[in-house]
C-alpha cells in the first residue's frame, strides 16, 4: 500500500468513526446503556457463577447463534463459548449500527436465517417511570413508555421453557443475547425513570464538564452513569481483573423477579441517581461522581448474579 492510499484511507476510517459517534449522539437517551463495559463486566460475573453443565447449555445456545463467529474472533483455545457470552452482552447495543437491522420507522431489511426479525427494537432497553414528584404528558407508545418490563418477562419465560423443539429452542437462540444485555439494564436505574429526567444542561455549556475527564462535556446524566464503569473498550485480562475484583468487592445480591430488579432500579435511582438540588442547578460534582461510581459497581456485580440465578435454571 502506498503512502497515498494509506493517508486516503485513514481519512476514510476517521471519517467513519466520526459519522458513528455523531450518530450515537442523536440517538434517543433511553437507547443508550451501559457501556460496552459494563455490560461485559456483567456477563462476566454471570459466567463465573455458572456451574459446567450451565456453560454447556449457554455455549450450545450460543454456538447456533448467526453472529457466534463475530463474537469469537479474537477467542483462543477453549474460551470460545466464555467469549461469545461475553461479547453477546453488547450484541443489543451493536445491532443498532448493523445495516443488517431496521428501527420500527424504518422499511424492513430482508429476513435472515436465525432470526425472527430484523429490527433492532430500542425499545427493549428502558421503561420510562416517573419519579416521585414528576410528571409528564400521558404517551402509552411503546417507544415513549418502553418494553424493558415486559421483555424481560418474555425472555426469561422462552429460556425456561421445557420444550424440546426446533422452535423452541431457536426462540432460546434468540432471547438469550438479549437477556444476557438486558439484566444489565435493568440494573442500570436511569433505564426505568423517565428519560426527560436525565438531561442535564445544554450541550453547548461549557460549565457542565465530567469530573472524570475535565476535558469531556456531559451531554446527559444519564450518559454520565452509562460511563462509570470505565473506558467502553476494557477486555482481556484486563477485563477479568475488574470482575474478579468487583465480585470480590460486593455481596451477591437476595434473590428477586425482574420486576423486583426493575423496582430496586427505581428506588436506587429516586435515592441515588440525581445530585442534590440537580432540578435547580443542573451540576455534577466529584463527590456525586464518585458516590455514583460505587453504587454503578454494585449494580453490575448484582446484575451479574442475577442473570446467572436465571441461566442456572436452563432446562
Amino acid at each position: 500500500m502506498t503512502k497515498l492510499h494509506w493517508a486516503i484511507n485513514n481519512r476514510q476510517r476517521r471519517r467513519y468513526r466520526l459519522l458513528m459517534a455523531m450518530l450515537a449522539s442523536f440517538l434517543p437517551l433511553s437507547a443508550s446503556a451501559w457501556n460496552f463495559t459494563g455490560h461485559r463486566l456483567s456477563a462476566c460475573i454471570a459466567w463465573e457463577q455458572l456451574p459446567p453443565a450451565s456453560r454447556e447449555k449457554v455455549g450450545a445456545l450460543l454456538r447456533a447463534h448467526p453472529d457466534y463467529a463475530l463474537w469469537t474472533r479474537k477467542a483462543r483455545g477453549d474460551a470460545l463459548d466464555r467469549m461469545a457470552f461475553i461479547e453477546a452482552s453488547t450484541w443489543a447495543d451493536r445491532i443498532r449500527y448493523d445495516r443488517r437491522f431496521h428501527t420500527a420507522d424504518e422499511a424492513a431489511t430482508p429476513l435472515l436465517p436465525g432470526f425472527p426479525d430484523m429490527e433492532s427494537h430500542s425499545d427493549w432497553h428502558y421503561v420510562n417511570r416517573p419519579l416521585p414528584g414528576q410528571t409528564r404528558a400521558e404517551d402509552n407508545t411503546d417507544e415513549a413508555r418502553g418494553q424493558l418490563d415486559r421483555q424481560l418477562v418474555v425472555l426469561v419465560h422462552a429460556l425456561g421453557t421445557h420444550d424440546g423443539s426446533a422452535t423452541a429452542f431457536n426462540a432460546k437462540v434468540y432471547a438469550l443475547p438479549w437477556l444476557v444485555h438486558l439484566v444489565a439494564d435493568a440494573h442500570q436505574q436511569l433505564h426505568v425513570v423517565d428519560a426527560e429526567a436525565a438531561w442535564l444542561a445544554p450541550r453547548d455549556d461549557p460549565k457542565r464538564l465530567n469530573p472524570s475527564a475535565p476535558r469531556r462535556r456531559i451531554v446527559s446524566l444519564h450518559a454520565l452513569w452509562d460511563d462509570l464503569p470505565g473506558p467502553p473498550n476494557l477486555s482481556g485480562n484486563k477485563l477479568d481483573s475488574a470482575c474478579r475484583a468487583l465480585v470480590a468487592m460486593y455481596p451477591e445480591p437476595a434473590p428477586a423477579s425482574p420486576a423486583q430488579w426493575l423496582e430496586e432500579s427505581w428506588q436506587v435511582a429516586g435515592k441515588e441517581g440525581f445530585p442534590a438540588d440537580y432540578a435547580r442547578q443542573q451540576q455534577v460534582g466529584k463527590p456525586f461522581y464518585e458516590r455514583a461510581r460505587e453504587v454503578a459497581n454494585q449494580r453490575i456485580v448484582s446484575a451479574g448474579h442475577r442473570l446467572a440465578g436465571v441461566l442456572r435454571k436452563l432446562p
